[in-house]
């Protein structure tokens, strides 16, 4: 079992940034890839990006390539999304997810195995 928490989330202005992290509770996590993904008010959780277990590798939804990026750091466990030129409609609950057989990038919410709670971001406009 892989605990993921997520941090970093919050209210910011169109236009500005925030970092969101996800730290896994096992050293396994390195040997996963990790994918973020997000709900928007009612609407489904929707595929953001996704990285490889090396971090070689990476997948992003259209409405978020060029704005976002994923990055991990194996060494801390950690996972990252950099999200720049917040727009309104990023205004989302943000979460990670890990699969548990392995390696490369995935988009589907039904290839992960855990989940993180979510950490809400709020974009302003």
């Amino acid at each position: 079992q892989v605990q993921l928490v997520e941090s970093g989330g919050g209210l910011v202005q169109a236009g500005g940034s925030l970092r969101l992290s996800c730290a896994a509770s096992r050293r396994t996590f390195s040997s996963y890839a990790v994918g973020w993904f997000r709900q928007p008010p009612g609407k489904e959780r929707e595929f953001v990006a996704a990285i490889s277990w090396t971090g070689g590798s990476t997948g992003y939804a259209d409405s978020v390539k060029g704005r976002f990026t994923i990055s991990r750091d194996n060494a801390k466990n950690t996972v990252y999304l950099q999200m720049n030129s917040l727009k309104p409609e990023d205004t989302a609950v943000y979460y990670c997810a890990s699969t548990s057989t392995c390696c490369s990038v995935r988009k589907k919410l039904d290839e992960y195995n855990y989940w993180g709670q979510g950490t809400q971001v709020t974009v302003s406009s």
